[in-house]
């Protein structure tokens, strides 16, 4: 055989080998929390809170944790929407190409994207002490959003770079001011930046450690910012630490409403964002 067509085949298969390795690993998580899961959700635990006894088998639901997750994810996601924006509108359309000072702020972001949650977590809490705070919803909104700051950031970033220089400079040309081309610029890339809101809130939505000593727990909906907050991740973490049976298949129960929901958010965005596809230079 040819050596070029063996090197061929060789890196064939090796490329459908991690492809398989990746989708089995999706496939095998999803059957996991499927098969353990199912048999223990029913409408009430979609729909109470959690009673007396709960953690040890009894009555009870994660409607708590569900809307205290959706809460805190949207907060954090608004938090850091409007801290992203600025800056990469910023490097992109003010700043030149090759600008030192974009560089920085782009290795600064990728520094901070590989910063683990936990690190977040320690340092909100760092927060909480300085002033004075307690475990709230407020300071997980504000650590999960410092959390996902640069993962919104950079992948804003790279959407504002697929957009054509063409579409940067025309509206100058045509006697427009920065901010007005930054109108046009955001149309054009308003179906990338959703995708980018949209990772970032699954990032934020499913994280545990960041909220562990800033959100805390409460078995109570969210009433307040200043108070306590459940979410799915810990809701989960707490029911399989226990040994009673039944409540770890509550908590692969949990898994899988929050596996569902983040599915369901990512089709919701696929669909509004497709909706401004033709508004999109190609």
């Amino acid at each position: 055989m040819d050596k070029r067509k063996l090197e061929e085949s060789f890196f064939k298969g090796v490329m459908l080998f991690s492809t398989f390795v990746v989708v089995g690993s999706l496939l095998t998580i999803i059957a996991t929390i499927f098969i353990k899961g199912l048999p223990a959700l029913d409408l009430n635990m979609l729909i109470q809170t959690p009673k007396g006894g709960y953690y040890l088998g009894k009555e009870g639901g994660i409607l708590n944790a569900i809307l205290g997750s959706i809460i805190l994810g949207f907060g954090s996601v608004v938090l850091a929407f409007l801290v992203c924006v600025p800056i990469v509108f910023y490097i992109n359309l003010y700043r030149k190409k090759k600008s030192r000072f974009a560089w920085l702020v782009r290795f600064v972001l990728d520094v901070l994207w590989g910063i683990p949650s936990i690190v977040y977590g320690a340092f909100g809490f760092t927060l909480m002490v300085f002033f004075g705070l307690r475990a709230s919803l407020l300071a997980g909104i504000v650590t999960v959003g410092l959390l996902i700051i640069p993962i919104m950031a950079r992948s804003m970033d790279e959407v504002l770079k697929t957009v054509p220089m063409e579409l940067k400079e025309v509206p100058l040309a045509l006697g427009s001011t920065r901010l007005e081309t930054s109108k046009v610029v955001f149309r054009q890339a308003l179906p990338g930046i959703l995708t980018a809101v949209l990772i970032a809130f699954g990032r934020g939505i499913s994280d545990a450690a960041a909220v562990l000593f800033t959100a805390g727990f409460t078995d109570y909906l969210p009433y307040s910012l200043f108070k306590p907050v459940a979410t799915l991740p810990l809701s989960v973490f707490f029911q399989l630490g226990t040994p009673f049976p039944e409540v770890q298949e509550r908590g692969y129960a949990s898994a899988f409403v929050l596996t569902v929901l983040i599915l369901v958010i990512s089709i919701l965005a696929r669909v509004i964002s497709g909706r401004f596809t033709k508004n999109i230079v190609k």
